[in-house]
């Protein structure tokens, strides 16, 4: 079963902290993973900060499109914080648009 993410927090660089229901957090760093036409736009640090939650997908989403697979988040590990690094994967298909923040 996929931990339901329930946050998600900017850090520094590429980093962004995940929360999930089941009390568990974790450090992504994805600073090596932007690659691929999808993710490559994320390497500006200005739009990667732009991602939001998106609850109904249990998800982080990027206005480009971009997003991570929640069964990726989830793979965080007890124990609390971890830098780690692992490769995201696209659903940019399934991305639903919004505002972008203020």
């Amino acid at each position: 079963m996929t931990p339901r993410l329930c946050g998600a927090e900017y850090l520094r660089d590429y980093q962004i902290l995940v929360s999930f229901e089941d009390g568990k957090t974790g450090v992504v760093d994805l600073r090596h993973e932007l690659w691929g036409e999808v993710f490559e736009p994320l390497r500006d640090i200005g739009l990667f900060r732009r991602f939001r939650f998106d609850p109904e997908l249990d998800t982080i989403v990027w206005p480009t499109g971009a997003d991570l697979a929640p069964e990726y988040l989830g793979e965080v590990p007890d124990g609390g914080l971890e830098h780690r690094r692992c490769a995201p994967y696209c659903r940019g298909s399934a991305w639903r648009r919004s505002p972008a923040p203020g």
